[in-house]
């Protein structure tokens, strides 16, 4: 298996790439792509429905001078198996995580470099989190059903349910670059904001990050959290839930470590402030039935979901009727610039290739799994 030469070749002769997507094809980005490398082969792919045969037809002859291979997550389960891809040199994933790739060969038993769109999703996401939020505070669902039943009603007077943003704390968990936007958006807001990561960040260079951003975006210096939390037990995800969250937003990867992370005792210390609970990771990293419970006993004051657990969420499932839960169906990291970014990024990093450096931006830790 080829890994990246440290020759120069700024054009990318003798590179291929293949893109496989199950959306219409990225054209302008592509074309922009082929302009800046001239040499470059550009081979789209795209499945339109899933499970549909790809368009144009794909031949697996294709892999044999294939270098670089961009995939969507629903296209990954076409990805080769190492031995019909010797020259590859590096794939680039238009998801913010790798986790429907870990237990693939292609994962596990090469060191091909593989990067992620981590950064892609930041804006948006950030727009979610604090969009729902706000809007469970001010109870605009409610307001809703009076304004559809033509009704001025206030629901109540009281201060407390008057009380605004500033002054309150968001936690979140998982400082990556949807975190760090979020806590842009949030202190914007007045919100104190704690920060959790698996590592500690106990100086000001540690808690750089050099993933991507847009630009003037996110927290790349790391100075908008007034507290880091860190570690990989419970003792140390506890400290930081127990320290006086007004919101927790959950941001982490999907590894064996996350999954069920979230779970009743977590719900009990979260209890105590009765925080709003933001899942926009993925769906396992949370025990569904304790959710739910703790919805339901108001141990919790409410939760934003865009992710669950089944996913997609059944009829008729119980999590739909909860207290207080906002649901949408895995939509928050939608955006008209989404392509724009992942380019961006696909840019940078072809750039990197042609001059031979290996420091790939958004480049997973196989070890950690993200």
């Amino acid at each position: 298996m080829t890994l990246i030469t440290t020759r120069t070749n700024k054009s990318l002769k003798g590179h291929k790439a293949i893109i496989l997507l199950n959306t219409e094809s990225p054209k302008t980005q592509v074309e922009a792509i082929q302009k800046r490398f001239p040499d470059l082969t550009i081979k789209t792919f795209i499945e339109k429905k899933h499970g549909a045969p790809l368009e144009p037809p794909f031949d697996e002859r294709e892999w044999r001078d294939t270098t670089i291979i961009l995939t969507g997550v629903m296209t990954a389960k076409l990805l080769p198996k190492p031995e019909q891809v010797p020259h590859l040199q590096y794939i680039q994933l238009t998801s913010a995580g790798a986790d429907h790739l870990i237990k693939t060969p292609i994962f596990t038993d090469t060191k091909i470099p593989i990067c992620t769109a981590n950064g892609v999703h930041g804006p948006q996401i950030a727009e979610w989190i604090i969009g729902t939020y706000l809007s469970h505070r001010l109870r605009l669902r409610e307001y809703s059903k009076f304004q559809d039943q033509g009704r001025w009603h206030r629901i109540s007077d009281d201060p407390e349910n008057a009380t605004d943003t500033a002054g309150k704390r968001i936690g979140i968990l998982g400082y990556g670059s949807i975190g760090r936007q979020t806590a842009r958006v949030s202190k914007a807001l007045g919100l104190d904001v704690h920060a959790y990561t698996l590592h500690p960040r106990n100086t000001p260079e540690s808690r750089r990050d050099d993933s991507y951003s847009p630009p003037g975006l996110g927290d790349p210096e790391g100075k908008f959290p007034s507290r880091w939390f860190s570690g990989g037990s419970k003792e140390d995800i506890h400290a930081f839930l127990d320290s006086g969250l007004d919101i927790v937003v959950i941001a982490l990867p999907l590894t064996d470590k996350t999954r069920g992370l979230i779970s009743k005792p977590e719900f009990e210390i979260l209890a105590k402030k009765r925080t709003f609970v933001v899942n926009i990771a993925r769906g396992p990293i949370v025990d569904t039935d304790d959710l739910i419970e703790a919805l339901n006993s108001e141990k919790i004051v409410g939760a934003a979901l865009d992710v669950t657990d089944p996913e997609p969420l059944p009829d008729n499932h119980p999590l739909w009727s909860a207290k207080n839960v906002i649901i949408t169906p895995h939509i928050s990291g939608s955006s008209s610039f989404y392509y724009k970014r992942l380019f961006d990024i696909f840019g940078l990093n072809l750039e990197r290739l042609g001059v031979g450096r290996t420091d790939l931006i958004n480049k997973v830790n196989r070890r950690e799994g993200y």
